[in-house]
């Protein structure tokens, strides 16, 4: 099993990453640097999560073999005087015998963690302060060849990659007016880690503050069912708000460009870069656009004023902004319905004798062997209306109990002798007697806590819609790209300041053991004591008055104050917006419910007319047949009388109409995309053809569309 536990995890989190990229990413659209850089980012990060439990219990077997040595070192200093002499005479009866050593079952060879820990951590850092700050310019960039969006990109980053250059020749300038200095590049390289870890807890604390209360309280509010249906009114007030800004924004843009795009012809230099800007347009605009064009016709109006590169360059990048928006509301919109039918559907059935849970919108889709057999409506009604909001609530608890061992661990981590931090206690009472299994599930289990109440909070902040992070694939490059730095600055001090809380961090613990191969990289905090011996113990205390501040809501408030609508349960305006959004709620049930009441009806005129549909179908094909016969023998032969009296009518247009009215009329056909004239289904088409005294745009076509037109606002 030796390295094998790696190798899987390595699998594992790579799949995981994909996931989630694939989640909120859109693999077929984006670009693939885009989507490369982000999986890269969130694959390293998600690595240290994994595998620095393996590096723990690895480490603690280290330091077992190590004892072992020093014990056998001291047994071999040679015979004691007799009056100390023992049964076992070549064992000092002050030295305890350390208990035997058992190889953990995921145990990684020595040598490759360093190299492991080396490559995740320096790849992770050229990433978020390099290559994806370059990357986010390059996908926002609206140029229109591979020059110009790196031309765009490092003038933007010209600002943020020279603040580096000065801070790092402002250090060697340091160092070389004091010749009492001798820093090596080990400590240089300390010195780098140990600004971004800084950096990076600066963030983390102000991040886990908030999720460390507000993940708890969510899922407390999820058991709470009208507390949640109000809630997401509040939510569908403010999202149609925002939809229909950005369809507003989007029918600007599109003006803008229908407007440039009739200005520059075919012929001019610049309509390469206008077809550019279409191809990034809706569909429906462009065939709008398109409608108008006339390629044919060589524009040359030397008084026309075209627009500039500069200006096209500008325009697409507002095209893709606005048309990635208008699809991410829509698609939220649809969601959020979703839910709140969902909601709804849970508070009617709450109250059911039959204990069977009903949907307002029944699916049309055969239902899979698992709801056939396993989530049956009986079993959905008991954990929908009964079962989830208790399950909820212990979850809110044991979450709440984290927090709170968090919270207290945080603030005595420093200490010792006594250990006060809970989860160093764990840990160590596990060491005591060699328990892998136990310490790795147990280190997984709070880095993961940890990880999900920051990553949480990534996920969840919203910047005036310039970063916003979408399920459903409707998250832009631009916030993909920035949760992945985000995460490579906050993974490593996240775990730097676990390894503090277990005292396995030799820079706090102050104690003389073996140090994980993850601390040993990021080197010696000696070097800067002040930071080593001061902000990173006294600065995490600071989440307490975090904790606190999410407690009460006063970030909620203060943005309330501000003018940025907030849910509040005891505000008027509040109210209204729940009030707005329950009013849209319905309408859009009522349109869903007709939009299903029409395909019902659709399905029952099929049903019933189907069959004589098909008899009408075969009498027109025989009918016509006979018609060609009946043509063809005009010219050859002689026509009986019978058949002869029987086309005779077809000569004269009124006597054919009031035959046709005696016919049997064609079934509607409701599923059918287009209507044609021939009162034939679309394969018999050719009849037409052969029948040449037939109308082309006959009655049929306009008798199905008066009748079609009849249901069309049920």
């Amino acid at each position: 099993m030796s390295g094998a536990a790696l190798g899987l995890e390595i699998v594992v989190v790579f799949f995981l990453a994909l996931f989630l990229l694939h989640r909120y990413g859109d693999f077929r659209k984006q670009q693939r640097m885009v989507l490369f850089g982000t999986l890269l980012a969130w694959y390293l990060c998600f690595l240290i999560v994994f595998i620095l439990p393996l590096d723990v219990t690895t480490t603690i077997y280290r330091q077992c073999k190590l004892d072992h040595e020093k014990h056998a070192a001291i047994a071999t200093v040679g015979p004691l005087p007799s009056n100390q002499t023992t049964a076992n005479s070549t064992v000092p009866p002050t030295v305890s015998v350390p208990k035997p050593c058992y190889q953990p079952w995921s145990y990684v060879p020595d040598g490759v963690m360093p190299v492991f820990w080396r490559v995740v951590y320096w790849t992770s850092q050229c990433l978020t302060w390099l290559l994806l700050p370059f990357m986010q310019s390059y996908a926002r960039s609206g140029g229109f060849s591979i020059g110009g969006k790196v031309k765009t990109a490092l003038i933007e980053n010209a600002i943020y990659y020279g603040t580096y250059l000065l801070i790092f020749g402002s250090l060697l300038i340091y160092v070389a007016v004091h010749p009492e200095w001798h820093l090596s590049w080990y400590e240089l390289q300390t010195i780098g880690i140990t600004a971004a870890n800084t950096w990076g807890l600066f963030l983390l604390v102000l991040l886990l503050g908030y999720g460390l209360v507000e993940i708890p309280r969510s899922y407390w509010n999820a058991s709470r069912r009208g507390h949640l249906l109000v809630k997401t009114y509040f939510k569908a007030a403010k999202l149609m708000t925002e939809k229909a800004d950005a369809e507003e924004n989007l029918e600007d843009v599109m003006e803008e460009v229908r407007k440039v795009s009739e200005t520059i012809k075919y012929n001019h230099q610049l309509r390469k870069y206008i077809d550019t800007i279409l191809r990034k347009c809706p569909v429906v605009y462009q065939e709008k656009m398109g409608r108008n064009m006339d390629d044919y016709e060589d524009f040359d109006d030397k008084q026309n004023t075209y627009p500039t590169e500069k200006n096209l360059v500008k325009l697409h990048k507002q095209v893709i902004y606005t048309v990635q928006r208008h699809n991410r509301t829509r698609v939220q919109w649809q969601m959020l319905l979703q839910q709140a039918v969902h909601l709804e559907d849970v508070a009617r059935n709450e109250s059911s004798a039959a204990h069977q849970f009903s949907h307002s919108f029944p699916s049309t889709e055969p239902p899979g062997w698992v709801s056939r057999y396993l989530y049956t409506p009986t079993v959905e009604w008991y954990w929908e209306c009964l079962l989830k909001q208790w399950f909820y609530r212990l979850l809110s608890v044991v979450l709440t109990l984290f927090s709170v061992s968090v919270v207290w661990s945080e603030c005595t981590f420093f200490s010792t002798r006594p250990v006060l931090s809970l989860f160093a206690v764990f840990i160590q009472l596990a060491e005591r007697d060699y328990n892998y299994l136990y310490i790795e599930m147990a280190c997984f289990l709070t880095i993961f806590f940890l990880c999900t109440c920051v990553y949480s909070t990534v996920f969840r902040i919203r910047v005036f819609n310039y970063y916003y992070f979408a399920s459903h694939h409707q998250t832009d490059a631009y916030s993909l790209q920035f949760s992945g730095m985000l995460f490579c600055r906050l993974t490593p001090p996240l775990c730097l300041n676990f390894l503090g809380l277990i005292h396995m961090d030799k820079a706090i613990s102050q104690q003389q053991k073996l140090q994980t191969a993850y601390t040993s990289i990021m080197g010696s905090m000696k070097v800067l004591s002040f930071i080593a011996n001061g902000f990173y113990i006294y600065y995490p205390m600071l989440i307490v008055i975090l904790c606190i501040a999410t407690y009460f809501s006063l970030g909620t408030r203060c943005l309330n104050l501000m003018g940025f609508q907030q849910f509040m349960g005891d505000n008027e305006l509040t109210s209204d917006l729940i009030d707005e959004g329950k009013e849209l709620i319905r309408r859009e049930k009522r349109k869903r419910q007709r939009t299903e009441d029409g395909e019902n009806r659709r399905r029952e005129w099929k049903e019933r007319y189907g069959n004589q549909r098909d008899d009408y179908s075969a009498r027109n094909r025989s009918t016509n047949s006979e018609m060609k016969e009946t043509s063809y023998s005009d010219t050859v032969a002689p026509v009986p009388n019978n058949r002869q009296a029987k086309y005779s009518r077809a000569g004269s247009r009124s006597e054919r109409d009031s035959v046709e009215l005696l016919q049997d009329a064609e079934p509607l056909d409701f599923n059918a995309d287009t209507l044609t004239d021939d009162p034939l289904d679309a394969n018999s088409t050719r009849y037409t053809t052969s029948v040449p005294h037939q109308p082309a745009g006959g009655r049929y076509l306009s008798m199905s569309s008066s009748r079609s037109r009849i249901f069309d606002d049920v």
